[in-house]
């Protein structure tokens, strides 16, 4: 790893920031200093792209400008607000720190990173953001930015996937971030390592920090990070029963022990949940037939389902990815749901409805192969 002298991270210092100052990314949440503002932003953007953030962020603001109308949100409005960008515990999460400031805070924000983190939700990196922008506390803010640059820079060999790395990096970067303004030299950081130094096709040779990139010296700019791979998702087949009646579609709202906790979708079976013996998989029909018993049985449901043309729907989790076979039953009346935890929804109120994102893709498939255009608001 190389060592940087006091000079050095000095120069450092202030390339980076003349280069920000003149080219620093014009966002939303950069205007003023105001903690409640970054803070739903870097929640925003975890594992999401900036340009698919800022009208999330907009319009998540005009829905709640302040803390406080955050954490007395009922769920439904929390939730819509939420839709589409997926992990929804994040949105969970930033009402219940907002209740926490409203409550054990009195509305007031703690201003250090170590404070901050006792907020429900809100890990190292998010505190060190809010606590360097918005209070100018000098610690540097972690993220796979901040990893991927530093990385680079230094040619730090060290095993970014193992938790036990981010304190190392910190301890690295610490003494490099500008005391005198550590907000933006974090948010340096952040647009260097979204523009110059991305993860894919990198351009070290025109980065504004060249001269301080030892991994471009080197000629192994692509070495650095280190990182070993994650397991990939596991493969979860479903199916997606559309069910109609005269009083609409029958909708279910996902339970607290499920993923998507509080989102509403068409019924999902797990097909394995269908299969006696996993060694002896069933075929569609038998799968279909095993369905309308067991609805039959046990929520006086009488469906006669058939397949909706099409390949599965799928949705990519962080551990599981997600393969829905849509099928579709047709009710002439619109039975009770005495037995079955759900009800029925007109076409024309579904959107009003918080839907994850694979309800919008079995409502678009669905749409697609019947040639239906009833899900749209009126």
């Amino acid at each position: 790893m190389e060592k940087w002298s006091a000079a050095t991270i000095r120069d450092f210092r202030k390339t980076l920031l003349d280069w920000y100052d003149e080219a620093g990314r014009d966002l939303p949440w950069r205007h003023g200093r105001n903690p409640y503002h970054t803070w739903v932003s870097e929640v925003m953007l975890q594992q999401t792209q900036v340009n698919t953030v800022i009208p999330y962020y907009e319009n998540f603001l005009a829905t709640f400008p302040t803390v406080a109308d955050l954490a007395a949100a009922d769920e439904a409005t929390l939730l819509k607000a939420w839709q589409g960008l997926g992990y929804y515990s994040r949105a969970r999460n930033l009402q219940r720190a907002a209740q926490q400031l409203m409550t054990d805070y009195q509305g007031k924000w703690p201003r250090t990173a170590a404070e901050l983190e006792d907020l429900v939700g809100i890990g190292p990196y998010t505190a060190s953001a809010i606590a360097s922008i918005a209070f100018d506390q000098v610690v540097p803010a972690v993220d796979g930015n901040a990893f991927r640059v530093f990385a680079r820079l230094l040619m730090i060999e060290a095993d970014i996937a193992k938790p036990k790395t981010r304190q190392l990096f910190t301890e690295i970067i610490q003494p490099i971030v500008d005391p005198q303004r550590p907000g933006a030299f974090n948010q340096a950081i952040m647009d260097l390592g979204s523009s110059y130094m991305t993860a894919k096709n990198p351009d070290p040779a025109h980065s504004p920090v060249k001269a301080f990139d030892a991994s471009y010296r080197a000629g192994r700019v692509l070495d650095f990070p280190v990182k070993t791979k994650a397991p990939r998702p596991k493969p979860m087949a479903y199916y997606g029963l559309i069910v109609h009646s005269p009083a609409g579609y029958l909708m279910v709202q996902r339970g607290a022990n499920e993923m998507l906790t509080g989102y509403w979708s068409f019924p999902l079976v797990l097909q394995t949940d269908l299969h006696a013996d996993d060694h002896q998989p069933m075929t569609l029909a038998a799968d279909i037939a095993a369905l309308e018993e067991q609805w039959r049985n046990d929520y006086q449901l009488p469906l006669k389902l058939t397949v909706v043309g099409g390949q599965p729907v799928s949705q990519t989790y962080t551990h599981q990815r997600w393969h829905v076979k849509l099928l579709m039953a047709d009710l002439p009346t619109a039975m009770p749901l005495d037995f079955f935890p759900g009800k029925w929804v007109p076409a024309g109120e579904i959107s009003a409805l918080p839907l994850p994102k694979v309800q919008e893709k079995m409502m678009q498939r669905f749409a697609k192969q019947q040639d239906f255009d009833g899900f749209r608001e009126n």
